[in-house]
């Protein structure tokens, strides 16, 4: 079930867009069409101290546009963000999408995780490497070398929590996060154990934030096709 916060949310977004439309009334602009979404994300999409509400400012535009599709389309589940991304044009979903790709805001320092060296020197491994092995390329193959994602499509890692690093991998697991075919993650995140998951996600819940915090401009070839990626 929503919590409070979240209802107050979906309420406030009905108020501003579907009254505000059905009036045919214009807001003044993207900014303040987007306060809906900062009740859950954050003052301007930096993210809220408690973990589970993720950094959405700075994220690339095509990522952010790809999610909100895919909240609307089932491929992704929270009711409060269904509630809110449902019945909405695609226009207002990708200009909402550029407004918080476009926010140029600090990160903070980086959690501390209590794990030991060697879980973390794992998570690096996967992190930097990959495992040949297994045949589970490194997440910086994908996301940049930086970690800080690749425009137009492809997300940062750092800057996020433990626990919203570790609920993903889960999700993505369990098949409650999904993405258009090929879903690449699905197939990495399947070769994983949970103590490849724990260490990756605390190796990356403590790296700091470079700071050149902007996603790199694609250029690399990705080791696995991914149908969210339209640069391939």
């Amino acid at each position: 079930m929503p919590s409070h916060r979240q209802l107050i949310a979906v309420l406030l977004f009905a108020l501003c867009m579907g009254v505000a439309q059905a009036q045919s009334l214009q807001l003044d602009s993207t900014a303040q069409r987007a306060k809906p979404c900062e009740a859950c994300h954050g003052p301007e999409g930096r993210a809220t101290p408690d973990g589970w509400y993720p950094r959405i400012a700075g994220k690339p535009a095509g990522y952010l546009f790809n999610q909100l599709l895919n909240f609307r389309d089932g491929r992704r589940h929270n009711a409060a963000m269904a509630y809110m991304v449902d019945f909405q044009r695609e226009e207002f979903l990708r200009e909402l999408a550029d407004h918080f790709a476009a926010q140029e805001l600090p990160y903070p320092a980086p959690t501390h995780v209590e794990r030991d060296a060697d879980v973390l020197e794992r998570g690096r491994t996967l992190v930097r490497e990959g495992d040949a092995s297994r045949d589970i390329p490194s997440c910086q193959a994908c996301h940049g070398e930086r970690l800080t994602g690749l425009a137009p499509d492809v997300p940062g890692l750092v800057g996020l929590p433990y626990d919203y690093l570790v609920a993903q991998f889960g999700a993505w697991q369990t098949g409650s996060r999904r993405t258009v075919a090929p879903d690449c993650m699905s197939t990495i995140t399947h070769s994983l154990t949970q103590a490849d998951v724990a260490a990756v996600a605390a190796f990356l819940a403590t790296t700091p934030v470079p700071a050149d915090s902007h996603p790199q401009t694609q250029s690399q070839v990705l080791p696995e096709r991914c149908g969210s990626v339209s640069l391939q």
